[in-house]
C-alpha cells in the first residue's frame, strides 16, 4: 500500500478532503520521525511498537575487493506489531 492509497482510504472512511488526510499522514510521520530521532520509542495501542534497536558490530565481507570490514555498532527502526494485530495477521 502507497502512501496515497492511505489517503485515500482515509478520505472515504471519515469523510474528510484528501488534502486534509495528507497533512494528516504526513504529521503522523513526521511526529514518528522526530520520537524515533530523539531515541524515544512510538506506542501504539491495539496497533504496535516502533522501537529503536541497536545492532553490534560485526566483520564484513566485500567479495567484489576480497576484503574484510568493520560495520560499526548502529541503530535501526524495528516495528513490533500488538497481539490483536499479530492475531489479525494470522
Amino acid at each position: 500500500m502507497t502512501k496515497a492509497e492511505i489517503v485515500s482510504q482515509i478520505h472515504l472512511k471519515t469523510g474528510v478532503e484528501k488534502i486534509v488526510a495528507a497533512a494528516c499522514v504526513d504529521a503522523f510521520v513526521e511526529a514518528v520521525s522526530a520520537s524515533l530521532e530523539a531515541k524515544e520509542h512510538v506506542y501504539m495501542r491495539g496497533f504496535g511498537t516502533f522501537l529503536l534497536k541497536t545492532r553490534k558490530e560485526k566483520l564484513g565481507r566485500n567479495i567484489t575487493a576480497n576484503t574484510s570490514l568493520v560495520i560499526p555498532e548502529h541503530q535501526i527502526v524495528s516495528f513490533k506489531p500488538s497481539k490483536k494485530l499479530a492475531v489479525r495477521i494470522k
